[in-house]
């Protein structure tokens, strides 16, 4: 098989809108699209558990999210320091190493890329190793949802030593829970607090005494509103849900004294602080409401409002719809999880319930509606092959290539998941690249089997008239292996 030919075809494809069936779907392929949307893709043996357990009982097994995970992986967990050790003692480790740059000899040079180069991959396999084994898919999806969601750049400064914790303390333990409880943990959490720079807002006027923070320089002093603008504009109510830029400001400065001290994180794990000598100490009014001068309760009330506005059901509902059915989900079924949103006063798992529960979520045009994110595409193929990546950095590299550096967005909005941002020939070129590189190693005909339900009769014939060293790329590298 000429594999620009397949890649030609493969890009001809995927762009294409899925097939609309005319009839219901089979148990086999209910089971195979269950799994591609709210699991990483089946491993071996796994489209046929679903189908005889049922589809329903499946779902419900990972809305409750209780499941043991394998020792190997426990095991694996455990050796890796900086997803084990509390935010303080990696910080610490981090800024020893960081002062080393005033002396900027070769070995302190050496010693500083050692210890920050560890953390990025213990944090990177830590998220992938469970992406791939823990039989709780659907909260593994949902922690790379809501890190997206409320991205993180692991470039900037200190918070390479802080999004192992970020992901552990203020994303993992609420991802499925109450969205109240998240958007507070994201907002208190240093990670956040420095990568949108609201740990150097201050009231206007403020005079820094000093150094600030532990023995960080206050970069800037007055008010700083890229949080207060992200928290409205993408943590919450949307870009188009009429608020103003005076109620960024506004809010912005209702936030102020929100910080965190290095001393007091590296000393006694404190990873939040609020600084009433920071805070703007005057009424507001935001979004109609006159706030009254107080302290750090302020910005509580705010992420309370927030969390409960229409406006916000619906942007999250939207999101989870785009993220699990379509592109462009039917405006019935976000009314529908709005809804439920409201009702259940922000449960995620309620949510998701009416979602997974609903027509338009099993509809057989829904089959393949969605075109795979890299990363999706990396590890549903790491399930499929039943070939946990073991190195790390090889895996990072893939993702690079593809264009997804694992915590590597930079920009607060995070990574799409639509078609268009992930879709042109280079990038299939690379995950075609990657395809064949995996698939020496591999049976084409388990992986055939792993598969089934979601390979159509069109590539199987395809493949069966290739000569046997390309079938498994070609099905990881196929058109219906790309979309999900």
């Amino acid at each position: 098989m000429n594999f620009t030919r397949w890649i030609a075809v493969a890009a001809m494809a995927a762009s294409a809108t899925a097939a609309i069936a005319a009839e219901p779907l089979t148990p086999e392929q209910a089971a195979a699209h269950v799994l591609n949307r709210i699991a990483y893709g089946p491993k071996p043996g796994d489209i046929e558990r679903v189908t005889q357990m049922g589809v329903q009982r499946y779902i419900d097994t990972q809305l409750n999210a209780g499941m043991p995970l394998p020792p190997a992986l426990s095991a694996r967990l455990a050796g890796l320091d900086a997803v084990q050790e509390p935010a303080g003692v990696v910080m610490q480790r981090f800024l020893e190493v960081r002062a080393m740059a005033k002396d900027e000899s070769d070995g302190d040079k050496a010693k500083r890329r050692e210890v920050v180069t560890a953390i990025a991959q213990q944090t990177a396999e830590a998220r992938i190793a469970r992406a791939v084994d823990s039989p709780n898919q659907l909260e593994e999806v949902m922690v790379d949802f809501w890190f997206n969601h409320f991205n993180v750049f692991s470039g900037k400064g200190v918070d390479r030593a802080l999004i192992a914790s970020y992901e552990r303390d203020a994303i993992r333990p609420y991802a499925l829970g109450n969205f109240r409880d998240l958007l507070g943990a994201t907002a208190h959490h240093p990670a956040m607090l420095y990568y949108l720079d609201n740990w150097v807002s201050t009231a206007n006027g403020y005079v820094p005494r000093g150094k600030q923070q532990g023995g960080q320089k206050a970069r800037s002093s007055g008010l700083n509103e890229n949080y207060a603008r992200e928290l409205m504009e993408l943590h919450t109510m949307g870009v188009d849900s009429g608020y103003t830029q005076k109620d960024v400001t506004e809010l912005a400065r209702m936030l102020t004294g929100w910080t965190y001290d290095n001393r007091e994180l590296v000393k006694r794990n404190r990873t939040f602080a609020f600084d009433p000598a920071r805070h703007d100490r005057d009424d507001k009014v935001w979004l109609g409401r006159r706030i009254k001068s107080g302290g750090q309760e302020e910005g509580e009330y705010a992420l309370d409002v927030l969390a409960m506005l229409p406006a916000t059901a619906h942007h999250l509902s939207f999101q989870l719809a785009q993220y699990f059915v379509q592109d462009q989900p039917p405006p019935a079924l976000v009314d529908r999880m709005a809804k439920t949103y409201i009702d259940s006063k922000g449960d995620i798992r309620s949510v998701l319930r009416t979602l997974f529960a609903s027509a338009e979520f099993m509809a057989p045009e829904a089959v393949g509606a969605k075109f795979k994110t890299p990363y999706q595409y990396v590890i549903s193929a790491a399930r499929a092959s039943d070939t946990a990546p073991s190195d790390i950095k090889q895996t990072l590299g893939v993702l690079n290539r593809l264009g997804m550096p694992l915590y590597g967005c930079q920009t607060p909005d995070g990574y799409k998941n639509t078609q268009d941002a992930w879709l042109n020939p280079d990038a299939l070129s690379r995950r075609i690249a990657f395809a064949t590189q995996l698939s020496p190693a591999l049976d084409a005909q388990a992986l055939q089997a792993t598969l089934a339900g979601s390979i159509s009769p069109k590539t199987q014939s395809a493949i069966a008239g290739s000569p046997p060293p390309l079938r498994a790329a070609m099905l990881l590298g196929s058109p219906d292996f790309m979309q999900r």
